[in-house]
């Protein structure tokens, strides 16, 4: 049988001088995140070309897992008030997906 689930691909471009910044403020995240009922898994990769550039994979049970992700504490205290404002630019990517169990 088939498993369903929510992904979502973030891209983030860290500005100049923050990278080291942002990669501890995610190791933070990523703690906080895997420990919310929906949350399936959530890892984060640097560029190896670029170590600017920064790549979110976060898995859901259900795009409502993903929506209430957003509303957690650690979201608005890490991601928006720390990380948001140490980006270029960002983009997030969402896909409903299925896989063999």
């Amino acid at each position: 049988m088939a498993q369903t689930f929510f992904q979502v691909v973030v891209r983030y471009t860290v500005k100049s001088g923050e990278v080291d910044t942002v990669l501890q403020l995610l190791r933070e995240m990523a703690a906080a995140t895997r420990k919310e009922p929906a949350n399936m898994s959530y890892e984060f990769f640097q560029g190896a070309e670029n170590p600017e550039q920064i790549v979110i994979l976060e898995r859901y049970t259900d795009a409502a897992g993903f929506a209430a992700h957003r509303e957690y504490e650690h979201i608005e205290r890490i991601g928006a008030a720390q990380i948001i404002p140490r980006l270029a630019s960002r983009s997030i990517q969402t896909f409903e997906n299925a896989t063999d169990s």
